[in-house]
């Protein structure tokens, strides 16, 4: 059994563990899961450059413990401060030291599009998201066949909840378009971080990304460490790219944020000025 299948099988069973205590009819009595959402593809689509992605997570199962300090709504408050255009939580329990109790205390701090990330293969895991204030969810093609995926799109857009749809690699990027129209899709992220061996590959968005229909948010994530690195991704096509552990690591997570943004700037402005001065 890979990493992936065991953070799936974990995750699920969690989930059904919760749903034998708290139905769907105690999830749809929540005040969020009647809130209006916000809108995932319009932060990402940004007109005047690259956006953020801004992650709370305690830990990993590639780098084990990030931080001992971890308070995700004073760490999304910072990401804000920091013009993140969206937060991401992980709400992943036994891998991610994640909850869904992190993502309701996120939504009263920030008023940006949140992202709930888990490994969501259940109905149930959707409406979740929706209860605890998520405004979109990631559903990652490797842990779905395509009528799952299909199923677990048509549930969050019947809630009103946005898509992030994660590949890695052009086979999974075909399977998920033969099970539902990417161009519908709010955002397609390529995750250049193989969740089944963990290796790292930066360049899987610029072998991806320009093939994935313009209407979607097309995200990087993973592997994002400086202003360099954001500003390749920008050129192989990203609209966002999705920062955490990076950002975790450092003391003040905002600052860090602030820093790669302007680090970024930096390098897109030093890119544009060279390719002037050898045209």
């Amino acid at each position: 059994m890979s990493i992936l299948d065991t953070l799936v099988q974990a995750s699920r069973e969690a989930a059904e563990r919760r749903q034998a205590l708290i139905p769907l009819a105690a999830l749809q009595q929540r005040s969020a899961f009647h809130a209006p959402t916000l809108s995932l593809r319009r932060a990402l689509k940004r007109p005047d450059g690259l956006a953020f992605i801004a992650e709370c997570k305690a830990a990993s199962p590639s780098e084990g413990p990030i931080r001992q300090e971890y308070h995700p709504a004073q760490h999304a408050r910072a990401y804000k401060n920091a013009a993140a255009s969206a937060i991401s939580v992980l709400t992943e329990e036994s891998r991610f030291g994640g909850s869904l109790e992190h993502l309701a205390k996120v939504r009263t701090e920030v008023d940006l599009p949140l992202l709930r990330k888990d490994f969501l293969t259940i109905p149930y895991q959707i409406a979740e998201a929706r209860a605890f204030g998520a405004d979109a969810v990631l559903l990652i093609a490797a842990a779905l066949d395509a009528p799952r995926l299909a199923e677990l799109v048509d549930a969050a857009h019947r809630l009103g909840l946005g898509v992030l749809l994660e590949v890695h690699s052009e086979a999974e990027a075909e399977m998920a378009d033969s099970a539902v129209d990417l161009a519908t899709i709010e955002a397609v992220g390529v995750n250049h971080r193989d969740l089944k061996t963990f290796e790292v590959d930066l360049g899987l968005s610029a072998r991806i990304l320009p093939h994935l229909p313009v209407q979607t948010a097309r995200v990087a994530e993973s592997g994002v460490h400086s202003g360099a690195d954001a500003a390749r991704l920008r050129q192989s096509g990203a609209d966002a790219v999705l920062v955490g552990t990076s950002l975790m690591r450092q003391p003040d997570p905002g600052a860090a944020l602030a820093r790669l943004r302007r680090e970024t700037a930096i390098a897109l402005a030093s890119g544009v000025e060279s390719a002037v001065a050898s045209s």
